[in-house]
């Protein structure tokens, strides 16, 4: 087999299964595995397949036929023009998060040696992007997971970064330190629309999906929080879910003495991102 006969059949294949994204999916595939750029495989699909090439690439789709994310069997996310290692114990960074990043970049710049905190950092895409693009900002990344920070400390070293790593729900995590800027995306898809997600996103951790019976659970517990960890002037930036922007303002505003707040749309026009500077 060719690589481009198994590039047609894995299309075909993942198309049957539902796959949102057959033909990006299957190219990626074969392109990770078979360690070829996107201008090396056009010019590589007349070249047969060793045996193990081919058993390779069988195993990795019938894991996406089975509804695997492809980041999950790559190791691998692009984010903020970086490469991130990811499995299952950690969300999938998306290119909604960025909006978030963008902000929190804009805003440290205008500082002198700002302090940061990415609070439930997953990953570690937010707060790493912004360590690497920032270079003179202090990062503490907070996760109640121990799992997730793992994946963090993997992506500090890949990245060449020195950040602070804390365990611990919320704020417990950095006890009585104070920030120049919080940033988060906490859960926020409401409980009982988690069975009605994407096959796809039903494989990443509940934990970093579940916002509680409204979604807002945790925007209540951040927004009350928030203040005590905050320098005077400080701010906090969170991405929020389709439909929450007001009321994750409100939280905001409710609990914070803010000189300002406001609400930063997506590249959708879908607001993404609340933030709230305090006085």
């Amino acid at each position: 087999m060719t690589i481009g006969e198994w590039l047609r059949h894995a299309k075909d294949a993942l198309a049957e299964s539902g796959c949102p994204d057959p033909q990006i999916d299957s190219r990626w595939i074969a392109e990770d595995t078979l360690g070829l750029s996107r201008s090396e495989m056009h010019f590589e699909t007349d070249r047969s397949l060793s045996p193990e090439e081919h058993e390779r690439l069988e195993a990795l789709l019938q894991r996406r036929v089975q509804g695997e994310p492809v980041q999950y069997l790559l190791n691998s996310a692009c984010f903020m023009g970086l490469n991130f290692y990811v499995d299952s114990r950690v969300l999938i960074p998306r290119q909604d998060t960025e909006t978030l990043v963008e902000a929190v970049i804009v805003a440290l710049r205008q500082l002198e040696k700002p302090r940061m905190l990415d609070l439930c950092a997953g990953s570690g895409a937010i707060g790493l992007s912004v360590r690497t693009l920032v270079p003179g900002a202090d990062v503490t990344l907070a996760d109640c997971s121990r799992d997730a920070l793992e994946v963090v400390r993997e992506n500090a070293r890949r990245l060449g970064v020195d950040v602070e790593i804390r365990h611990g729900d919320l704020f417990r995590a950095v006890w009585h330190q104070k920030f120049d800027l919080i940033a988060s995306n906490p859960p926020y898809i409401p409980t009982g629309d988690l069975p009605l997600l994407q096959r796809e996103v039903q494989r990443e951790p509940q934990l970093a999906l579940d916002g509680g019976g409204d979604g807002l659970e945790f925007y209540r517990r951040i927004a009350a929080d928030a203040p005590e960890h905050l320098n005077p002037g400080g701010s906090i930036y969170l991405e929020v879910g389709a439909g929450q922007a007001d009321a994750v303002r409100a939280l905001l505003t409710g609990r914070m003495e803010c000189a300002e707040a406001g609400v930063i749309n997506d590249l959708n026009g879908i607001p993404r991102v609340v933030w709230a500077r305090s006085v």
